[in-house]
């Protein structure tokens, strides 16, 4: 189990830094866009994007 959870957070961090390594200046523009979100439209994104995640970890299992 905790190799697959390893994995799972390796996998993690190359798409967390995929954008910002690829345009720079977009994952910038899009950092100072969300500075300006309230926190609960920083909420729902975090909500939907689990959901999303859920969804598909159902699909692929």
């Amino acid at each position: 189990m905790w190799e697959k959870l390893s994995i799972a957070f390796a996998l993690f961090l190359i798409f967390e830094g995929m954008l910002p390594f690829l345009s720079p200046g977009f994952w910038r523009r899009m950092m100072l866009e969300m500075s300006n979100k309230s926190d609960n439209s920083i909420r729902i994104m975090g909500l939907l994007s689990m959901l999303a995640g859920l969804f598909l970890l159902y699909i692929f299992k």
